[in-house]
């Protein structure tokens, strides 16, 4: 079995145990994978991304007695794009907005959002006060990053070698979402291209402003922190990064995994789904 066999292996196996749901998107439907049942939890991926940025903590949250909706956020995953043709942040947050009113009947949630889904889900929150009970953002742009995409990477599309592709994924999971060579495993590697080569959201400029921190001044709710220590996006400025977040009016919480890159929750994550449960406790 190959390394996207594998990759799809563990999708697979997740999936089979989901209930599959699409609420309205644009001209199509934003998709959802809910698991479990009890106090509902929303995951939502970071840039380039779907559910599957996830797929190493769904079965914790489920483990611990939450029901479990992670959605592919427009343009993303299996999801249509945004109404109007937005190609940022503030485009998603209807849709989404919209689908957690079906799928949760009125009633509210905590927020597990990540990179650019943090900046998502801080406009959410800031939009509809009484729908977050709590807030995690995980590798948040609380601090406006100087690149939209984070860092220079390599250029993949027009590759006619399967192999120079994959190559280029890894070195593109490297640079920016991984901190050490041993984690870009053949398996994250074909989990990364599956996600960006379905990307349709690619005008993202909002993460170059500090939409999310003026957003997160506006929140009701307790918001907390998870940041992987080697995250390539903060490395030259993790003090102003921690100085404005723990300026965040309605802060409950930082947590710093030391030996992990900006994906923390996939390369670390044991401890990661052990500070998102302590988080999830308080």
């Amino acid at each position: 079995m190959d390394a996207v066999q594998d990759a799809r292996s563990a999708v697979d196996q997740l999936l089979s145990q989901a209930r599959q749901v699409a609420t309205p998107c644009g001209t199509g439907g934003l998709a959802w994978r809910v698991w479990g049942s009890g106090a509902p939890v929303v995951l939502l991926h970071g840039g380039s991304g779907s559910w599957t940025h996830w797929v190493r903590n769904i079965p914790a949250l489920v483990n611990a007695g939450r029901q479990v909706l992670a959605v592919d956020l427009p343009g993303c995953g299996d999801s249509a794009e945004p109404p109007g043709g937005g190609q940022d942040a503030d485009a998603a947050v209807v849709p989404v907005l919209d689908g957690l009113s079906v799928l949760l009947q009125g009633g509210s949630c905590d927020l597990v959002a990540f990179s650019f889904g943090s900046l998502v889900g801080s406009l959410l929150a800031a939009c509809d006060p009484g729908l977050v009970d709590r807030l995690v953002v995980v590798g948040g742009p609380v601090l406006p990053l100087t690149n939209p995409r984070g860092a220079a990477l390599v250029a993949w599309r027009n590759l006619p070698d399967p192999s120079a592709r994959v190559e280029a994924h890894r070195a593109n999971l490297l640079s920016v979402m991984l901190s050490r060579q041993e984690s870009a495993t053949a398996d994250a590697v074909a989990l990364h291209a599956i996600n960006v080569e379905r990307d349709r959201m690619r005008r993202r400029r909002l993460v170059t402003t500090d939409a999310m921190r003026r957003a997160l001044h506006r929140v009701h709710c307790p918001v907390s922190a998870i940041y992987g220590r080697q995250d390539a996006l903060y490395q030259d400025r993790w003090p102003e990064l921690m100085k404005a977040v723990r300026e965040l009016p309605t802060l409950a919480r930082i947590a710093v995994i030391e030996d992990a890159g900006h994906w923390v929750q996939f390369e670390a994550p044991d401890e990661f789904n052990a500070a998102l449960a302590d988080v999830l406790r308080r």
